[in-house]
């Protein structure tokens, strides 16, 4: 009898703990449907017509839709200012909006796994240490962005506010972080996040392999060079380049573009 007793607690153990699982999740989507119920506040929709060109560009369902992940996001995120910089509505707004642009079509779950940003008032100076043998080196670099593995986002405002306003630079360091999240949603940074369909990694795995490896040896003057640093990188760099250069991307390289248009279930051609 006790050995059954012992082997019958892991059982209800996990049942519990699927059954709770089942009733939190059931909250935080009551939750966010409440919150995108809600109207949205004029002034942060101003705030997004004079910052963030590329909202104006969206259709008006794509627009409301993008209104009601930016409630969830900030609802749900915790902002901390760095260096003395005051976190405010309006910052909170700009940043949501251009992370949730990743977001609108794929029924992401808001950027799992973190809460985390921090927001410094201008590009800031990070330390890094390289190991090379018993060799350790520590430099310093200005950064206007970082994404940490399972660790928080951290972003320059003044980088923000630039990336938003000009939505035709291929530029965003918002949209490049937040990349790198939906990258490690398979617990890694490598540049394979998660597909909707398995069909779809071999066609990924073999467009994105030979586009990077193009990047790596030949310049381009649609992708950034940085693209060529890992193909983590080359994730990030070709969402950016995805949303705010589109027509150059689809012209260019059609095969990349119509991999990230899968993947993103969106096709930014048609905002122009």
């Amino acid at each position: 009898m006790m050995i059954y007793l012992v082997l019958l607690f892991p059982v209800v153990g996990y049942g519990l703990y699927r059954l709770l699982r089942y009733f939190l999740d059931k909250r935080t989507q009551q939750r966010r449907e409440n919150l995108i119920a809600e109207s949205f506040p004029e002034a942060w929709r101003q705030w997004l017509i004079a910052d963030f060109p590329l909202y104006q560009k969206l259709p008006v369902d794509l627009q409301l839709k993008l209104e009601g992940h930016i409630k969830v996001f900030v609802d749900e995120k915790v902002f901390v200012g760095c260096a003395g910089f005051e976190i405010t509505d309006e910052v909170k707004v700009l940043i949501a909006a251009q992370a949730c642009i990743l977001i609108l079509n794929t029924g992401d779950d808001y950027f799992p796994g973190f809460e985390t940003i921090l927001v410094y008032p201008e590009t800031y100076v990070a330390s890094e240490t390289h190991q090379e043998g018993v060799l350790h080196t520590n430099t310093v670099s200005a950064r206007a962005g970082e994404s940490w593995h399972r660790g928080p986002v951290i972003v320059a405002w003044d980088q923000v506010v630039r990336g938003a306003q000009d939505e035709r630079d291929g530029h965003n360091v918002v949209m490049h972080e937040f990349a790198h999240k939906l990258d490690e949603q398979n617990h890694r940074m490598d540049g394979l996040p998660v597909l909707a369909d398995r069909s779809q990694y071999k066609s990924w795995a073999e467009v994105l392999s030979k586009e990077y490896e193009r990047l790596c040896h030949h310049h381009d003057d649609v992708i950034d060079a940085y693209g060529a640093t890992s193909a983590a990188e080359f994730f990030a760099v070709v969402t950016e380049t995805f949303f705010e250069k589109p027509a150059q991307l689809k012209k260019k390289h059609p095969e990349l573009y119509q991999q990230f248009r899968l993947y993103y279930q969106l096709d930014p051609v048609l905002w122009q």
